[in-house]
């Protein structure tokens, strides 16, 4: 399965490590194929850079050891013709899972998580996810 994660869960993983990130993170790598966008990897620089500049090398390091698939956000994106997201920033994520056809996105964001009218992706939380994938 294609899993792509959202900025929140990244920041999770990273700096907020706990049982549940650690099980995320092995069945991630053990089972199924990771997708990561530019964007949102720019969004964690942004974030990482703003709240944890000194541990800006635990966010390098992390992705050299992370095996990923990496798949580019359009420059330019046409909103109408995917869900309204009421943050706007949101909606080049949400059209990039839909346009690369990945089979789950995982956020902690309720904006994603409100969305009715998605067929695929579909988007869960970390707990939802793993809880489904036992």
């Amino acid at each position: 399965m294609r899993v792509m994660l959202d900025t929140n869960v990244f920041i999770s993983m990273i700096f907020f490590l706990s049982g549940q990130t650690r099980k995320l993170a092995k069945q991630l790598t053990d089972e199924h194929q990771i997708v990561v966008c530019d964007y949102v990897i720019e969004e964690l620089r942004l974030v990482v850079d703003r709240k944890f500049p000194k541990k800006r090398m635990y966010l390098d390091q992390f992705f050299r050891e992370l095996p990923f698939e990496l798949v580019y956000t359009p420059k330019e994106i046409d909103t109408n013709g995917f869900p309204a997201m009421r943050d706007v920033k949101d909606s080049p994520i949400l059209a990039t899972a839909i346009l690369e056809n990945v089979d789950v996105f995982i956020t902690g964001d309720k904006d994603f998580l409100v969305l009715e009218n998605v067929e695929t992706p579909e988007i869960v939380t970390m707990t939802e996810f793993l809880k489904n994938d036992e």
